[in-house]
């Protein structure tokens, strides 16, 4: 998977370094927590969060995946995403929402809920990374539940609304052919793996 998720470019943007402290949200069978664990290693921590729903469908390759040497310092975190973090999770240096974000609008979930939340658990000057599949400009949120696609601005103004400010963006994972109007949650056919419009936007708590 580290071509089409473009691994390396994802850690650059990102800038975790080892002894950070991290949270990621929905990390399902736990693909980018890794990541994330070797990038802190030997001394970070990563809290990998998973909702009830997403569990079902992965707890078996999510716990397979856990009893690597290499996810020593992932800590599992099954909570709901409207609180998604423990209370031990504090003082955080990043929090990566990696791909899904989308996916809180289809689960019914309490964003600005969950975005203060984040907020509370990151130290100042922590930094919240939101990547996801590009909707067509002006879209908000029409097209998260036909396309798995949503609104780079809508996410935005959501984010902001719990109190950070926009830090940086980057274009790594752009593709201006992707005419943004197919389903990237069932990625159509093979030639479309990977290569979704997507933004990836980074903010930060002042």
């Amino acid at each position: 998977m580290d071509g089409r998720r473009h691994a390396a470019e994802l850690l650059d943007f990102l800038d975790i370094r080892p002894g950070m402290r991290v949270a990621a949200l929905v990390v399902g069978s736990g693909y980018t927590a890794e990541l994330l664990a070797r990038a802190v290693a030997p001394d970070g921590v990563v809290y990998a969060e998973n909702p009830r729903i997403v569990l079902e469908a992965s707890e078996k390759p999510w716990s397979e995946r856990l009893a690597k040497p290499a996810m020593k310092m992932v800590v599992r975190v099954d909570r709901e995403l409207d609180d998604p973090l423990p209370p031990e999770a504090k003082e955080l240096d990043l929090v990566v929402f990696n791909l899904v974000y989308h996916n809180t609008i289809e689960l019914g979930i309490d964003r600005d809920r969950m975005n203060r939340a984040l907020f509370a658990a990151l130290r100042r000057g922590g930094r919240y990374a939101v990547v996801d599949h590009s909707a067509r400009e002006g879209r908000g949120l029409s097209d998260v539940t036909t396309l798995h696609r949503i609104d780079e601005q809508a996410v935005m103004s959501e984010v902001e609304r719990a109190g950070f400010r926009l830090f940086t963006k980057n274009s790594f994972l752009r593709n201006p052919s992707d005419t943004r109007d197919w389903d990237d949650g069932q990625e159509v056919d093979a030639s479309h793996h990977g290569i979704s419009d997507r933004f990836a936007l980074m903010f930060v708590k002042p």
